[in-house]
């Protein structure tokens, strides 16, 4: 059994890795333009340096999760961490568009690793209650935070050393993370069990659920009936049907369809894909809002993140405890509402005129209520998930995410855009405004509803999880 001291110091690093992964997925967004200069992107691809991350990060996830359960989360915490460190040095160190994508794609493949070991090593190591409630606070402070944080980084270093810093920084972070895996994190324990790993559920899923995300960050740009566009959809959807088919015929699953009869995993998933729909582009709208509308550099666009970046870590400390004294469910959709009003006071005070002042309280507002949502809502998904799922239960959360912010995306910045087509000037920096106003008020609706069905969830049963497997040597 783990003394508290050790619990502490792992609990840190989980939180530093959730840190890590939160600051890249943001960190290259205010780097693009230099990027697409310096390289030669052209205007259609320039897109997947965040695309390239994205669709290996969400088409991997299931996989990764269900690998932290077989193979071991310590060994895959380790490698995701090994991924993100060499790709990051392979990014900053690209001389082309093409290996700078791969590198991203890398990234994610890495983040596909993390992300789930991380989420199932505390769902293992930390009981049910005060104790989990607490740890999901600090882990989700480290992930609500970083990605604003990230624009802020992003802006700092892009500014003083130009794009390839943005990668670089990984490196020492992620050898550092790695590093201290292998003296705080309790070695593997042997695989006592006779499971085997399903590799045609593993190539039928990854493959389906990349094409699909492929699809959905691709669409906005290329076109809803481009035939790349089409083609995708319609490949993942064969790949995703004939995955649940072999699914139901395997003796050992990547997936276990029978979680999703567990009613708090499956409302857990459906709130995690809405939150991620609706609070996850409204980092680019404000990146949209500042450099185009009111001219930011890349510097003040960092900087103009702090206010929101300290709001989510209040809110995620403040998750936590809330949880376990109101319960994980009114606590998350309390959160929710606070958080739609934040983002309809946002909206409404969005203009060419208003200064960074006026913009303030709904920043405010709405950081407190994201970053207590992000804490709450994992939480409460991992709730009565078995031990020996954890991972895979991560997964499914994880990829939850990641369509989610897919599809919120290219919903909601195609609302954005509409009309900007051919406009320059003054009268673009008008439609823009106008749209992106239209966007993040539509995503306070979504957030709303969102919150009604978190608060309709039923409360599930409280369950031990059994530490023995999971801290012995």
């Amino acid at each position: 059994m783990l003394n508290v001291r050790n619990k502490g110091a792992i609990l840190a690093l989980l939180a530093f890795a959730q840190l890590i992964i939160a600051i890249d997925y943001t960190i290259v967004f205010v780097a693009v333009p230099e990027i697409g200069r310096e390289l030669g992107f052209s205007a259609q691809t320039l897109q997947w340096v965040v695309s390239g991350y994205a669709v290996a990060f969400g088409g991997f996830l299931l996989l990764g999760g269900r690998m932290s359960d077989l193979l071991g989360r310590r060994r895959m915490f380790v490698g995701g961490l090994f991924l993100y460190g060499a790709s990051s040095l392979a990014g900053g160190l690209a001389n082309s568009p093409e290996l700078l994508v791969a590198a991203r794609a890398v990234q994610g493949l890495g983040g596909a690793l993390l992300a789930p070991a991380t989420l199932s090593l505390i769902g293992v190591l930390f009981a049910e209650g005060r104790e989990r409630n607490r740890a999901f606070s600090i882990w989700g402070g480290a992930g609500g935070s970083g990605m604003a944080l990230g624009s802020l980084l992003g802006g700092v270093l892009t500014q003083a050393f130009g794009w390839e810093s943005v990668f670089y920084v990984n490196v020492p972070l992620a050898a550092i993370a790695g590093t201290a895996a292998f003296v705080l994190i309790p070695r593997d324990p042997p695989n006592r069990t006779r499971q085997t790993f399903d590799v045609p559920g593993a190539v039928t899923a990854t493959a389906g659920i990349t094409a699909i995300v492929f699809a959905l960050v691709q669409g906005p740009e290329s076109g809803w009936t481009a035939p790349a566009v089409l083609g995708a959809l319609v490949v993942g959807a064969i790949l995703l049907a004939v995955f649940v088919l072999v699914e139901l015929r395997s003796p050992d699953p990547l997936m276990p369809l029978h979680l999703l009869g567990d009613r708090g995993l499956r409302n857990g998933i459906t709130v995690i894909l809405l939150f991620a729909a609706t609070f996850g582009p409204l980092l680019y709208f404000e990146t949209v809002y500042f450099q185009l509308v009111h001219g930011y550099s890349a510097l003040e666009t960092g900087l103009a993140y702090l206010v929101p970046t300290v709001a989510i870590l209040i809110g995620a400390n403040l998750g936590g405890r809330l949880a376990t004294r109101f319960g994980l469910h009114r606590t998350l959709a309390a959160s929710l509402a606070l958080g739609a009003l934040g983002t309809a006071l946002l909206g409404l005070t969005l203009s060419q005129t208003a200064s960074y002042a006026v913009l303030v309280p709904g920043l405010v507002i709405l950081g407190l209520g994201q970053g207590s949502a992000f804490t709450t809502m994992y939480a409460a998904a991992s709730t009565g998930v078995a031990p020996e799922y954890q991972g895979i239960g991560s997964g499914m959360a994880s990829t939850g995410q990641q369509v989610g912010n897919a599809v919120g995306l290219a919903i909601l910045v195609a609302v954005a855009n509409h009309g900007t087509e051919g406009r320059t000037g003054e009268v673009l920096r008008t439609t823009t405004t106008d749209g992106l106003r239209t966007a993040v008020l539509l995503s306070a609706v979504g957030i709303a509803i969102t919150a009604v069905l978190a608060i309709r969830t039923p409360r599930i049963p409280a369950a031990q999880p059994v530490l023995a497997d999971a801290v012995s040597n």
